[in-house]
């Protein structure tokens, strides 16, 4: 059976409806701070920021300790519910998301360590242009797979899905530029390839909400498309009741 976003508000038990309300709301908030960690480290290197990016790899502990809070709520409901259904779905996708949620992380505090080396560098930094276009990407297919996930749209979802696809074509046409580049000018190599792992960190982002997306799939119509063609899921998954 589909779900909406009404459908875990039906229970007789109303504590019930509010710890899984509450998993909702806190996953929420930990894909908040994940992606404001994403945005914050890519300004930090186009503006050489090293003090941001030295924030932002601080606030990495943050994001590891929402994982472990979700991480138990998810385990009390387990235990003490015994979710069916929907319900088992929602708990199961929740603890899947907190677990690409705080790999996103992980690349935000890459793409912060990066910046800082970076920012200590001298001269004109090569695929600036690159970062900032496939950042931009990435971050929207974030804050749709969030969205998606907060309204239980599987429309949305499978856009990201797609999206996903775009992301690595032009995170490859990057990789080979920057290649081309760095052996035509030796002295780059240290810039281009500081720059190459940030691209494959944003790489790694869209990646992980790709993911979120599969989720949202696995929640509402209980259908796992991990590994699918998505040219060919679209109306299986619009139609699967």
């Amino acid at each position: 059976m589909d779900i909406t976003s009404d459908t875990h508000s039906q229970h007789i038990s109303r504590q019930f409806n509010q710890e899984l309300e509450e998993l909702k709301t806190h996953l929420m908030a930990m894909g908040g701070l994940v992606e404001k960690q994403v945005q914050d480290a890519v300004f930090a290197l186009l503006e050489g920021d090293s003090h941001l990016a030295e924030k932002v790899r601080d606030n990495d502990r943050q994001v590891n300790d929402l994982q472990l809070q979700i991480d138990d709520e998810c385990t009390r409901v387990l235990a003490r519910r015994q979710p069916a259904a929907s319900d088992l779905r929602l708990v199961l996708a929740v603890i899947r998301a907190t677990s690409d949620l705080e790999r996103i992380g992980d690349e935000a505090s890459k793409i912060a360590r990066n910046a800082m080396l970076l920012s200590e560098s001298n001269g004109n930094v090569r695929g600036l242009v690159e970062v900032r276009h496939i950042s931009e990407h990435v971050r929207k297919m974030l804050r749709d797979a969030l969205t998606a996930f907060a309204r239980f749209d599987t429309e949305l979802a499978m856009q990201v899905v797609r999206e996903d696809e775009l992301v690595d074509d032009e995170y490859g046409s990057a990789m080979r530029s920057l290649m081309t580049f760095m052996m035509e000018d030796s002295r780059s190599i240290s810039s281009v390839l500081s720059i190459m792992w940030v691209l494959r960190a944003l790489e790694r982002v869209g990646d992980h909400a790709n993911n979120l997306a599969e989720y949202v799939v696995y929640l509402v119509k209980g259908l796992d498309i991990r590994h699918s063609d998505p040219d060919k899921l679209d109306q299986e998954v619009l139609k699967k009741s």
